[in-house]
């Protein structure tokens, strides 16, 4: 069951739509190994990853990894705690961050991945999303001002 906070604020049906995803997912550019991911996902949590380097779609990979190997619940607790750690190593203050930007994209990336195959691979699957969500103006923050996470 989803967590409480996962609000279906999203459609996606199955085969139709510009949210189409097909059982088999598209196969983007963006990743060709599970090790690239991984790469992506550690540069974060470690903070060796420069600021200005954590693009939207690094943002993206490391969410779908999280919501892929956790809860829901999990996967927004290490991405809010991963995001203030991150931008305190930086020096780039904690009011760059927006829950409620967060939240909205952690669903719209749950949306997705709740309309693929369950067995398909973390690279088809992180693939699929970031060919679909690419376009960080899919969600604006509170004060109609796009932030990152």
């Amino acid at each position: 069951m989803p967590a409480p906070w996962l609000k279906r604020g999203f459609s996606h049906r199955e085969g139709t739509g510009r949210n189409a995803c097909p059982t088999e997912a598209k196969m983007g550019n963006y990743y060709q190994t599970e090790e690239e991911i991984a790469a992506v996902v550690a540069g974060f949590e470690e903070c060796t990853t420069g600021k200005d380097e954590f693009t939207h779609l690094s943002h993206l990979t490391v969410a779908v990894y999280y919501l892929r190997n956790s809860t829901s619940d999990q996967a927004f607790g290490k991405m809010r705690d991963g995001l203030f750690r991150f931008l305190d190593h930086h020096g780039v203050g904690r009011t760059k961050y927006n829950e409620r930007l967060t939240l909205s994209w952690l669903t719209l990336i749950q949306d997705v991945l709740e309309t693929m195959a369950p067995n398909l691979s973390l690279l088809a699957i992180t693939n699929a999303v970031l060919e679909q969500l690419s376009d960080s103006r899919l969600v604006v923050g509170g004060d109609d001002k796009q932030t990152h996470c």
